[in-house]
């Protein structure tokens, strides 16, 4: 039985507090903390309502390092769950490290003034960890996080060697609203203007990447955002537009998957939802650089964020069903084999256990079950790590438990994407 602290007190938050609250088990102490006390209340409120004890509360602002680690050897936690900004990843990280307690995230670091999320910045902190004896688990939500478990459970117990790796991620639910994001859309529309990437491995340089500088065994190829697709019928939703992006558990699984030649990621979008994206892109409204406004210095997207429907008011309206998951296609006892293993979540049934639609839920379940892999010590190690390097079997056996079931499917030999121009 652990306490925990649990930073922020968005959409994924709220399952997160939820879940581990429903896991006393484990998790025998909740406190939550925002720069937004009265969400943080709300969250404690509703999670009394539902019969799920009691957590305690916080005010906390995480750029402040002295102020979080105040914070964390007041409480004293196991483990720190940082469910805020992308932003705010490297001062919790410096936190956790000063205050010697152990860390966990469901995404990578993105430096506010870039639009770019890479591991450059999380995997130096390695040996600062190791030597501290704490461990820092990255990328502990569904696409990084139950993806990359996929991607070990494969490796690990379904093929001899794993060569390509297709993560495909379609949300078919429907919120009623002409344009919103399912998360927060500064972070959302960020993702998706950047360029697309990919990485596919060169014939002439047999060696996995030595660390996180060395990609001379490949090759990251860049695509124009959104302009390479493929139609996908995913089961329970039916054929989707797919389109290529990059995202950030392809690094990771290039590093950890060995025998990997190519690995990409795809994510559907409606048309409607395109078209509106394409008007705030030609008008400058996506724009991450301050502009002049009535003498005050603003940013467009952070502007269009505050106007934009919040994520957190899309559950109790929204409908349909979310599919992720990864192809493979490898070999096994020798003979080539291709397996899809796949979640479908339901944003009517996510938002009846916790009050929030499946985006989130899909996120905030598996950082409870990431944290509960380190609390009971079925995961451990020294340093930084991400989530396939450690077993999947637990892992697995725990998502169908709190809400997650997956299947698996093996898929015709001579099945191949076909992409369209």
């Amino acid at each position: 039985m652990s306490t925990v602290l649990i930073i922020g007190a968005g959409g994924v938050s709220r399952v997160v507090t939820h879940k581990c609250a429903m896991n006393r088990d484990v998790f025998s102490r909740i406190v939550l903390a925002s720069r937004t006390l009265s969400k943080c209340e709300q969250i404690r409120d509703d999670i009394k309502k539902a019969g799920h004890g009691e957590i305690e509360v916080a005010q906390i602002d995480v750029e402040n390092v002295k102020e979080t680690v105040a914070l964390i050897k007041k409480i004293q936690p196991k483990l720190v769950l940082n469910i805020a900004l992308p932003y705010q990843d490297l001062p919790l990280m410096d936190a956790c490290l000063e205050a010697g307690v152990n860390y966990l995230d469901t995404a990578n670091y993105e430096p506010l003034d870039e639009a770019k999320f890479e591991y450059k910045w999380q995997w130096p902190y390695q040996d600062r960890y190791k030597n501290k004896g704490l461990t820092a688990l990255l990328g502990s939500g569904f696409d990084p996080g139950v993806t990359n478990v996929f991607c070990a459970f494969a490796n690990k117990y379904r093929f001899d060697e794993i060569h390509n790796i297709d993560i495909l991620d379609a949300n078919a639910g429907d919120h009623g609203h002409p344009f919103a994001t399912n998360f927060n859309p500064e972070v959302n529309i960020r993702e998706i203007t950047q360029k697309g990437r990919y990485w596919e491995k060169s014939p002439t340089a047999p060696q996995p990447p030595k660390d996180y500088t060395d990609w001379d065994n490949g090759e990251w190829k860049e695509t124009e955002p959104l302009s390479v697709k493929q139609t996908f019928d995913f089961p329970e939703i039916g054929p989707k537009k797919a389109y290529l992006m990059f995202h950030e558990e392809e690094e990771s699984l290039v590093r950890n998957i060995k025998g990997l030649k190519r690995i990409r990621f795809w994510m559907t979008f409606s048309d409607q939802y395109l078209t509106h994206l394409r008007v705030l892109e030609n008008v400058g409204m996506t724009r991450i650089d301050p502009v002049d406004y009535e003498g005050h210095k603003i940013i467009p997207l952070q502007f269009l964020k505050a106007v934009l429907p919040d994520p957190a008011s899309l559950g109790g309206r929204t409908k349909g069903k979310t599919n992720i998951g990864c192809i493979f296609d490898g070999i096994k006892d020798g003979k080539r084999k291709k397996l899809y293993i796949y979640n479908v979540c339901d944003h009517e049934k996510a938002f009846e256990e916790v009050g929030s639609q499946a985006i989130s839920y899909t996120t905030g379940v598996p950082a409870m079950i990431g944290a509960k892999m380190l609390l009971t010590n079925q995961w451990k190690g020294e340093g930084v790590f991400n989530i396939e390097q450690f077993d999947p079997a637990p892992f697995m056996e725990e998502l169908g438990k709190q809400g997650l079931p997956w299947v698996e499917k093996e898929l015709p030999v001579d099945f191949e994407m076909k992409i369209e121009k």
